[in-house]
């Protein structure tokens, strides 16, 4: 009998979250990104889901590659562009549209051989400071490309740093103290830096797209929808998942297999952090940090992360282990070994465990426990 863990991936929550981008950016044609595996949840799960989409974005070559096996014909974005130039072959093999975000990859595209010309969208780092051409030297990179063979359409884009703030707005203050911050102010830059040129544009991620998205220039021609289409909040705790109307892609489940009674100052996990103050049971559930479960996630005697067992709201217990976790089944007596474990996501009987809750609790963000998923663990659609 295989180990009783499991990822289930929700396609009709992917399908329904899809549908809130559009309904956020009417205007707007949405990229769907699944980047690093989908958050986690798989290419091919996630294109079930989402193959409404107007075109998918992505870092990798192999990501490409597996979406075209898919079946798809549509368009497909290099988020990062080529990383060397022979990638540029591939890109004209599969039609791939790709980002241009510093002078190398313009040398690149500049002695490439091909028979078709290239779409590429021209960074502008507005205040990211990541990747992206410098508003000063984003024209002179305009000018290059738009004059090369190999080179077809050029779009237009950036990246918002604060979206997702607290207290962000269309048109915070750029002074010199926050240079960089606020997306009123990187707004600014991208429109002074693209003024008059030609081409598509698109600068809205999940953030922008459920909180600013009305706003004159956010939504542009194309939006980003990344960790909204999987059913996290971007700006968890201002706003949780249900406020934006978004469902769950992914509910990680699995059973107790064994339970524990404790007696006054038992004390349970390595480094025995958790001391039983009053008689207890405890579960043991089939889950660790080997699994992508966080290690750090804690489980103290006043501050214990959320789990359910059936259903029912209880916390964890000690320390996380590499294979194993504890939970308090004080709030479920009749719980025990076989009894199903909700560590997020969808739980029996309509019951609900935010991973954006998980995540806090363990002083993260959802995103990083969708992409932590370990490849032991098995990921599925869930059945009709």
């Amino acid at each position: 009998m295989p180990r009783p863990l499991q990822a289930l991936i929700h396609t009709e929550a992917l399908a329904h979250n899809l549908a809130r981008a559009r309904t956020a950016a009417p205007d707007a044609r949405v990229w769907a990104v699944i980047k690093a595996n989908a958050y986690g949840h798989g290419i091919a799960h996630a294109y079930a889901g989402l193959r409404a989409a107007d075109g998918f974005a992505l870092l990798e070559l192999a990501e490409a590659q597996a979406v075209r096996d898919l079946g798809w014909r549509g368009p497909i974005l290099l988020l990062e562009g080529a990383f060397e130039p022979r990638d540029l072959e591939l890109c004209s093999r599969l039609n791939l549209w790709h980002v241009v975000h510093c002078e190398a990859q313009v040398d690149w595209l500049a002695t490439h051989k091909t028979q078709a010309p290239h779409r590429v969208f021209l960074k502008l780092n507005s205040g990211m400071n990541r990747l992206g051409f410098t508003p000063s030297a984003f024209r002179a990179a305009w000018t290059r490309l738009s004059a090369l063979p190999q080179v077809g359409e050029v779009s237009l884009m950036t990246h918002f740093s604060d979206a997702d703030a607290c207290g962000a707005d269309t048109s915070d203050a750029d002074a010199p103290s926050t240079a960089g911050r606020g997306i009123g102010a990187q707004l600014r830059r991208f429109a002074a830096a693209t003024h008059d040129l030609p081409g598509e544009r698109s600068l809205a991620n999940s953030a922008a797209i459920l909180r600013h998205a009305s706003a004159a220039g956010v939504s542009a021609d194309w939006v980003r929808a990344g960790i909204m289409l999987y059913g996290s909040s971007p700006d968890f705790a201002q706003h949780d998942a249900r406020h934006w109307d978004l469902r769950p892609a992914m509910s990680l489940r699995s059973r107790l297999i064994a339970t524990q009674t404790l007696e006054p100052g038992d004390t349970v996990g390595y480094g025995s952090a958790y001391s039983a103050a009053a008689p207890m049971r405890i579960g043991v559930v089939a889950c660790g940090y080997a699994d992508g479960y966080p290690r750090h996630a804690p489980g103290l005697p006043e501050r214990g992360t959320p789990v359910l067992v059936e259903g029912v709201r209880t916390r964890l217990v000690g320390r996380v282990s590499m294979d194993l976790i504890t939970v308090d089944l004080t709030p479920v007596p009749q719980a025990g070994p076989g009894s199903e474990v909700t560590l997020w996501g969808r739980g029996p009987n309509d019951s609900l465990l935010p991973i954006d809750e998980v995540a806090q609790a363990a002083g993260t963000v959802g995103y990083e426990l969708m992409c932590a998923l370990a490849a032991r663990v098995p990921v599925a659609p869930e059945p009709a």
